[in-house]
Protein backbone atom coordinates (compact mmCIF):
# COMPACT_ATOMS: atom_id res chain seq x y z
CA UNK A 1 0.00 0.00 0.00
CA UNK A 2 1.17 3.56 -0.65
CA UNK A 3 2.40 5.82 1.50
CA UNK A 4 -0.36 8.22 0.73
CA UNK A 5 -2.94 5.35 1.65
CA UNK A 6 -1.43 4.51 4.53
CA UNK A 7 -1.92 8.18 5.84
CA UNK A 8 -4.97 8.23 4.59
CA UNK A 9 -6.47 5.12 6.43
CA UNK A 10 -4.77 6.28 10.06
CA UNK A 11 -5.96 9.83 9.91
CA UNK A 12 -9.20 8.09 9.04
CA UNK A 13 -9.60 5.83 11.50
CA UNK A 14 -7.72 7.96 14.13
CA UNK A 15 -10.57 10.75 13.67
CA UNK A 16 -13.43 8.04 13.97
CA UNK A 17 -12.09 8.12 17.54
CA UNK A 18 -10.30 11.00 18.43
CA UNK A 19 -12.93 13.77 17.07
CA UNK A 20 -16.17 12.43 18.86
CA UNK A 21 -14.02 12.15 22.13
CA UNK A 22 -12.47 15.64 21.98
CA UNK A 23 -16.58 16.98 21.16
CA UNK A 24 -17.52 14.68 24.38
CA UNK A 25 -14.90 14.98 26.93
CA UNK A 26 -13.10 18.38 26.68
CA UNK A 27 -14.93 21.57 27.85
CA UNK A 28 -16.39 24.02 25.44
CA UNK A 29 -13.59 26.82 27.18
CA UNK A 30 -10.33 23.86 25.40
CA UNK A 31 -8.87 25.31 22.52
CA UNK A 32 -9.04 21.55 21.60
CA UNK A 33 -12.65 21.01 22.01
CA UNK A 34 -14.60 20.66 18.68
CA UNK A 35 -18.26 22.06 18.75
CA UNK A 36 -21.38 19.82 17.19
CA UNK A 37 -21.70 22.06 14.33
CA UNK A 38 -18.28 21.59 13.11
CA UNK A 39 -18.65 18.36 13.76
CA UNK A 40 -21.40 17.35 11.44
CA UNK A 41 -19.52 19.68 8.89
CA UNK A 42 -16.60 17.37 8.67
CA UNK A 43 -18.85 14.36 8.68
CA UNK A 44 -20.60 16.39 5.51
CA UNK A 45 -16.69 16.59 3.98
CA UNK A 46 -16.12 12.84 4.86
CA UNK A 47 -19.49 12.16 2.36
CA UNK A 48 -17.75 13.99 -0.31
CA UNK A 49 -14.68 12.42 0.12
CA UNK A 50 -16.06 8.82 -0.07
CA UNK A 51 -17.72 10.07 -3.24
CA UNK A 52 -14.49 11.26 -4.80
CA UNK A 53 -13.18 7.89 -3.78
CA UNK A 54 -15.88 6.09 -5.86
CA UNK A 55 -15.40 8.14 -8.22
CA UNK A 56 -12.05 8.27 -9.07
CA UNK A 57 -12.38 3.78 -9.22
CA UNK A 58 -14.38 4.20 -12.41
CA UNK A 59 -12.68 7.60 -13.85
CA UNK A 60 -8.99 6.88 -12.51
CA UNK A 61 -8.54 2.98 -12.89
CA UNK A 62 -11.14 2.61 -15.87
CA UNK A 63 -11.30 5.55 -17.78
CA UNK A 64 -14.85 6.39 -17.32
CA UNK A 65 -15.44 9.67 -16.53
CA UNK A 66 -19.06 10.00 -14.98
CA UNK A 67 -21.04 13.05 -14.88
CA UNK A 68 -23.88 11.64 -13.27
CA UNK A 69 -22.23 9.94 -10.04
CA UNK A 70 -24.49 12.99 -8.31
CA UNK A 71 -27.53 10.53 -9.41
CA UNK A 72 -26.11 7.70 -7.15
CA UNK A 73 -25.37 9.83 -4.32
CA UNK A 74 -28.78 11.47 -4.14
CA UNK A 75 -30.45 7.59 -4.42
CA UNK A 76 -28.69 6.56 -1.49
CA UNK A 77 -29.55 9.73 0.46
CA UNK A 78 -33.47 9.40 -0.68
CA UNK A 79 -33.44 5.66 0.48
CA UNK A 80 -31.92 6.87 3.73
CA UNK A 81 -34.24 9.70 4.10
CA UNK A 82 -37.86 7.45 3.41
CA UNK A 83 -36.27 5.62 6.28
CA UNK A 84 -35.88 8.88 8.51
CA UNK A 85 -39.48 9.82 7.45
CA UNK A 86 -41.31 6.58 8.25
CA UNK A 87 -39.96 7.20 12.12
CA UNK A 88 -41.83 10.37 12.15
CA UNK A 89 -45.15 8.82 13.07
CA UNK A 90 -47.61 10.83 14.87
CA UNK A 91 -45.04 13.80 15.76
CA UNK A 92 -45.54 15.21 11.87
CA UNK A 93 -47.60 18.05 11.57
CA UNK A 94 -50.89 16.47 10.82
CA UNK A 95 -50.14 13.39 13.34
CA UNK A 96 -50.67 10.76 10.59
CA UNK A 97 -48.85 7.68 11.59
CA UNK A 98 -48.24 6.52 8.27
CA UNK A 99 -48.14 9.14 5.70
CA UNK A 100 -45.16 11.41 5.59
CA UNK A 101 -47.04 15.33 6.24
CA UNK A 102 -46.17 16.03 2.35
CA UNK A 103 -48.29 13.35 1.68
CA UNK A 104 -50.92 14.33 3.88
CA UNK A 105 -50.97 17.66 2.14
CA UNK A 106 -51.11 16.58 -1.54
CA UNK A 107 -54.05 14.22 -0.42
CA UNK A 108 -52.48 11.06 -0.84
CA UNK A 109 -54.88 8.20 0.76
CA UNK A 110 -52.38 5.61 1.07
CA UNK A 111 -48.82 4.76 1.43
CA UNK A 112 -47.20 3.54 -2.02
CA UNK A 113 -45.95 0.19 -2.57
CA UNK A 114 -42.18 1.81 -2.86
CA UNK A 115 -42.44 3.43 0.57
CA UNK A 116 -43.34 -0.79 2.34
CA UNK A 117 -40.37 -1.95 4.33
CA UNK A 118 -38.74 1.73 5.00
CA UNK A 119 -40.19 1.86 8.53
CA UNK A 120 -36.88 -0.86 9.07
CA UNK A 121 -33.81 0.22 9.05
CA UNK A 122 -31.81 -3.09 7.74
CA UNK A 123 -33.72 -2.64 4.72
CA UNK A 124 -33.20 0.57 4.40
CA UNK A 125 -29.68 0.15 4.14
CA UNK A 126 -30.46 -2.72 2.10
CA UNK A 127 -31.92 -0.24 -0.50
CA UNK A 128 -29.10 2.21 0.08
CA UNK A 129 -26.46 -0.22 -1.68
CA UNK A 130 -29.33 -2.12 -3.64
CA UNK A 131 -30.75 1.09 -5.51
CA UNK A 132 -27.98 2.99 -7.06
CA UNK A 133 -26.44 0.07 -7.81
CA UNK A 134 -29.38 -1.70 -9.80
CA UNK A 135 -29.34 1.55 -11.50
CA UNK A 136 -25.64 1.53 -12.44
CA UNK A 137 -26.10 -2.27 -13.70
CA UNK A 138 -29.12 -1.78 -16.15
CA UNK A 139 -27.46 1.52 -17.17
CA UNK A 140 -23.89 -0.14 -17.89
CA UNK A 141 -25.07 -3.03 -19.24
CA UNK A 142 -26.37 -1.02 -21.97
CA UNK A 143 -24.19 1.29 -22.56
CA UNK A 144 -21.11 -0.87 -22.01
CA UNK A 145 -22.40 -3.60 -24.00
CA UNK A 146 -23.14 -1.07 -26.92
CA UNK A 147 -19.54 0.53 -26.45
CA UNK A 148 -20.29 3.72 -25.82
CA UNK A 149 -16.98 5.59 -24.51
CA UNK A 150 -15.45 8.99 -24.13
CA UNK A 151 -17.62 12.58 -23.78
CA UNK A 152 -20.74 10.25 -25.47
CA UNK A 153 -20.44 8.17 -22.45
CA UNK A 154 -20.31 11.16 -20.16
CA UNK A 155 -22.94 13.36 -21.81
CA UNK A 156 -25.29 10.28 -21.03
CA UNK A 157 -24.48 10.38 -17.32
CA UNK A 158 -25.06 13.40 -17.32
CA UNK A 159 -28.43 13.05 -19.03
CA UNK A 160 -29.46 10.70 -16.76
CA UNK A 161 -28.56 12.44 -13.52
CA UNK A 162 -31.00 15.51 -15.14
CA UNK A 163 -33.81 13.10 -16.08
CA UNK A 164 -33.71 11.93 -12.28
CA UNK A 165 -33.52 15.99 -11.50
CA UNK A 166 -36.83 16.15 -13.34
CA UNK A 167 -38.86 13.64 -12.40
CA UNK A 168 -38.05 13.89 -9.11
CA UNK A 169 -39.20 17.52 -8.77
CA UNK A 170 -42.82 15.81 -9.50
CA UNK A 171 -44.76 16.37 -6.43
CA UNK A 172 -46.91 12.79 -7.89
CA UNK A 173 -43.48 10.56 -7.48
CA UNK A 174 -43.94 10.89 -4.28
CA UNK A 175 -40.96 12.15 -2.74
CA UNK A 176 -41.66 15.38 -1.78
CA UNK A 177 -41.19 17.01 -4.92
CA UNK A 178 -39.02 19.85 -5.01
CA UNK A 179 -39.35 20.22 -0.77
CA UNK A 180 -37.92 16.79 -0.54
CA UNK A 181 -37.84 14.95 2.97
CA UNK A 182 -36.72 16.93 5.83
CA UNK A 183 -37.66 17.96 9.45
CA UNK A 184 -36.50 14.21 10.62
CA UNK A 185 -37.02 13.05 14.78
CA UNK A 186 -34.92 9.71 15.34
CA UNK A 187 -32.69 7.41 13.83
CA UNK A 188 -32.72 3.83 15.04
CA UNK A 189 -34.93 4.98 18.07
CA UNK A 190 -32.06 7.78 19.07
CA UNK A 191 -33.10 11.44 18.48
CA UNK A 192 -31.23 12.52 15.10
CA UNK A 193 -30.40 16.10 16.90
CA UNK A 194 -28.95 14.86 20.13
CA UNK A 195 -24.84 15.00 19.90
CA UNK A 196 -24.00 11.26 20.68
CA UNK A 197 -26.06 10.63 17.33
CA UNK A 198 -23.87 13.60 15.84
CA UNK A 199 -20.89 11.73 16.95
CA UNK A 200 -22.25 8.26 16.02
CA UNK A 201 -23.13 9.46 12.14
CA UNK A 202 -19.07 11.28 12.38
CA UNK A 203 -17.59 7.65 12.93
CA UNK A 204 -19.46 6.24 10.96
CA UNK A 205 -18.50 8.42 7.99
CA UNK A 206 -14.81 8.14 8.46
CA UNK A 207 -14.73 4.50 9.17
CA UNK A 208 -16.65 4.69 5.85
CA UNK A 209 -14.11 6.44 4.19
CA UNK A 210 -11.29 3.72 5.48
CA UNK A 211 -13.42 0.92 4.17
CA UNK A 212 -13.99 2.63 0.89
CA UNK A 213 -10.23 2.73 0.63
CA UNK A 214 -9.82 -0.18 1.51
CA UNK A 215 -12.18 -2.20 -0.55
CA UNK A 216 -11.21 0.28 -3.59
CA UNK A 217 -7.59 -0.50 -3.02
CA UNK A 218 -7.81 -4.58 -3.14
CA UNK A 219 -9.65 -3.89 -5.98
CA UNK A 220 -7.02 -1.99 -7.88
CA UNK A 221 -3.90 -3.74 -6.97
CA UNK A 222 -5.33 -7.38 -7.85
CA UNK A 223 -5.72 -8.81 -11.66
CA UNK A 224 -9.20 -6.99 -11.79
CA UNK A 225 -7.11 -4.06 -11.25
CA UNK A 226 -4.51 -4.34 -13.82
CA UNK A 227 -7.18 -5.28 -16.69
CA UNK A 228 -9.10 -1.97 -15.35
CA UNK A 229 -5.47 -0.42 -16.11
CA UNK A 230 -5.16 -1.43 -19.40
CA UNK A 231 -8.64 -1.08 -20.36
CA UNK A 232 -8.22 2.93 -19.40
CA UNK A 233 -5.10 3.05 -22.04
CA UNK A 234 -5.89 0.99 -24.75
CA UNK A 235 -9.61 -0.75 -24.29
CA UNK A 236 -9.57 -1.79 -28.33
CA UNK A 237 -6.21 -4.17 -27.28
CA UNK A 238 -7.49 -5.62 -23.67
CA UNK A 239 -10.33 -6.56 -26.10
CA UNK A 240 -8.59 -8.21 -28.30
CA UNK A 241 -6.42 -10.23 -25.81
CA UNK A 242 -9.69 -11.77 -24.99
CA UNK A 243 -10.98 -10.03 -22.30
CA UNK A 244 -14.84 -8.84 -21.52
CA UNK A 245 -14.27 -5.73 -21.43
CA UNK A 246 -17.38 -4.76 -21.02
CA UNK A 247 -18.08 -7.27 -17.84
CA UNK A 248 -14.78 -5.27 -16.08
CA UNK A 249 -16.27 -1.70 -16.69
CA UNK A 250 -19.89 -3.03 -15.24
CA UNK A 251 -18.14 -4.21 -12.20
CA UNK A 252 -16.11 -1.24 -11.47
CA UNK A 253 -19.22 0.63 -12.24
CA UNK A 254 -22.41 -0.75 -9.79
CA UNK A 255 -18.87 -1.06 -7.10
CA UNK A 256 -18.52 3.12 -7.55
CA UNK A 257 -22.30 2.99 -7.71
CA UNK A 258 -22.97 1.30 -4.62
CA UNK A 259 -20.04 3.27 -3.12
CA UNK A 260 -21.65 6.53 -3.87
CA UNK A 261 -25.23 5.40 -2.68
CA UNK A 262 -23.27 4.81 1.35
CA UNK A 263 -22.15 8.49 1.16
CA UNK A 264 -25.59 9.52 0.33
CA UNK A 265 -26.94 7.77 2.97
CA UNK A 266 -24.65 9.20 5.57
CA UNK A 267 -25.31 12.74 4.11
CA UNK A 268 -28.30 13.07 4.27
CA UNK A 269 -28.61 12.58 8.63
CA UNK A 270 -26.12 15.16 9.20
CA UNK A 271 -27.17 17.75 6.74
CA UNK A 272 -31.35 17.22 7.84
CA UNK A 273 -32.78 17.44 4.38
CA UNK A 274 -32.47 15.61 1.05
CA UNK A 275 -34.13 17.12 -1.87
CA UNK A 276 -33.91 16.61 -5.97
CA UNK A 277 -31.24 19.54 -5.67
CA UNK A 278 -29.27 16.45 -5.31
CA UNK A 279 -29.74 15.79 -8.67
CA UNK A 280 -28.49 19.04 -9.95
CA UNK A 281 -25.64 18.10 -12.81
CA UNK A 282 -23.68 20.56 -11.26
CA UNK A 283 -22.86 18.38 -8.05
CA UNK A 284 -21.70 15.75 -10.21
CA UNK A 285 -19.25 17.82 -12.05
CA UNK A 286 -17.77 19.39 -8.79
CA UNK A 287 -17.01 15.91 -7.88
CA UNK A 288 -14.82 15.45 -11.15
CA UNK A 289 -13.23 18.53 -9.86
CA UNK A 290 -12.40 17.07 -6.54
CA UNK A 291 -10.58 14.29 -8.00
CA UNK A 292 -8.49 16.31 -10.29
CA UNK A 293 -7.61 18.50 -8.10
CA UNK A 294 -6.75 15.73 -5.66
CA UNK A 295 -4.89 13.44 -8.08
CA UNK A 296 -6.62 11.08 -10.59
CA UNK A 297 -6.25 7.79 -10.11
CA UNK A 298 -4.51 7.48 -6.72
CA UNK A 299 -7.96 7.10 -4.63
CA UNK A 300 -6.42 9.29 -1.14
CA UNK A 301 -5.43 12.22 -3.59
CA UNK A 302 -9.55 12.36 -4.46
CA UNK A 303 -10.33 12.23 -0.71
CA UNK A 304 -7.87 14.45 -0.24
CA UNK A 305 -9.21 16.52 -3.16
CA UNK A 306 -12.73 16.68 -1.64
CA UNK A 307 -11.81 18.08 1.92
CA UNK A 308 -9.68 20.95 0.70
CA UNK A 309 -11.81 21.80 -2.39
CA UNK A 310 -15.15 21.56 0.44
CA UNK A 311 -13.33 23.15 3.19
CA UNK A 312 -12.56 25.66 0.67
CA UNK A 313 -16.07 26.10 -0.48
CA UNK A 314 -17.64 26.78 2.89
CA UNK A 315 -15.13 29.78 3.93
CA UNK A 316 -15.38 31.18 0.02
CA UNK A 317 -19.21 31.11 0.04
CA UNK A 318 -19.03 33.21 3.71
CA UNK A 319 -16.46 35.34 3.22
CA UNK A 320 -16.33 36.06 -0.66
CA UNK A 321 -19.35 34.24 -2.00
CA UNK A 322 -19.39 36.03 -5.49
CA UNK A 323 -15.99 35.24 -6.68
CA UNK A 324 -16.29 31.15 -5.16
CA UNK A 325 -17.67 29.63 -8.57
CA UNK A 326 -14.85 31.95 -10.36
CA UNK A 327 -11.89 30.42 -8.15
CA UNK A 328 -13.43 27.16 -8.66
CA UNK A 329 -13.29 27.00 -12.54
CA UNK A 330 -9.92 28.95 -12.16
CA UNK A 331 -8.61 26.02 -9.71
CA UNK A 332 -9.52 23.71 -12.12
CA UNK A 333 -7.83 25.21 -14.78
CA UNK A 334 -4.23 25.48 -12.92
CA UNK A 335 -4.77 22.09 -11.98
CA UNK A 336 -5.01 20.68 -15.36
CA UNK A 337 -2.23 22.73 -16.89
CA UNK A 338 0.35 23.21 -14.25
CA UNK A 339 -0.78 20.12 -11.59
CA UNK A 340 -1.53 17.10 -13.73
CA UNK A 341 -1.54 14.83 -10.87
CA UNK A 342 -2.88 16.71 -8.68
CA UNK A 343 -2.10 17.50 -4.82
CA UNK A 344 -1.19 14.06 -4.30
CA UNK A 345 1.67 14.69 -6.86
CA UNK A 346 3.29 17.50 -5.70
CA UNK A 347 5.09 16.51 -3.04
CA UNK A 348 6.59 13.10 -4.37
CA UNK A 349 7.35 15.74 -7.49
CA UNK A 350 9.02 18.43 -4.66
CA UNK A 351 11.14 15.81 -3.64
CA UNK A 352 12.39 14.58 -6.62
CA UNK A 353 13.34 18.23 -8.18
CA UNK A 354 14.42 19.87 -4.91
CA UNK A 355 18.12 20.45 -4.84
CA UNK A 356 18.30 22.35 -1.45
CA UNK A 357 17.54 26.02 -2.99
CA UNK A 358 14.34 28.16 -3.64
CA UNK A 359 14.41 27.60 -7.25
CA UNK A 360 14.34 23.50 -7.21
CA UNK A 361 11.60 24.18 -4.97
CA UNK A 362 9.37 26.47 -6.80
CA UNK A 363 11.02 24.56 -10.45
CA UNK A 364 9.66 21.18 -9.01
CA UNK A 365 5.95 22.20 -8.00
CA UNK A 366 4.77 23.54 -11.67
CA UNK A 367 7.35 21.58 -14.18
CA UNK A 368 5.92 18.42 -15.49
CA UNK A 369 7.76 15.46 -15.21
CA UNK A 370 9.20 14.03 -17.74
CA UNK A 371 6.81 10.92 -17.95
CA UNK A 372 3.78 13.07 -18.64
CA UNK A 373 5.69 14.90 -21.56
CA UNK A 374 5.94 11.99 -22.95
Amino acid sequence: MDTGGRILLVLSIAAAFLVPMSNAWLPASSAFQIPTWVLSLLGKYLCYALLALALDLVWGFCGILSLGHGAFFALGGYAMGMYLMRQIGTRGVYGNAELPDFMVFLNWKELPWYWYGFEHFWFAMLMVLLVPGVLALVFGWFAFRSRVTGVYLSIITQALTYALLLAFFRNDMGFGGNNGLTDFKDIIGFDIQSDGVRRTLFASSALSLALGYVICRLLVTSKFGRVLVSIRDAESRARFLGYRVEHYKLLAFVVSAMMAGLAGALYVPQVGIINPSEFSPANSIEAVIWVAVGGRGTLYGAALGALVVNFAKSWFTGALPEVWLYLLGALFICTTLFLPRGIAGVVPRLFKRFDGGLVGLISGLWRRPKEDAR
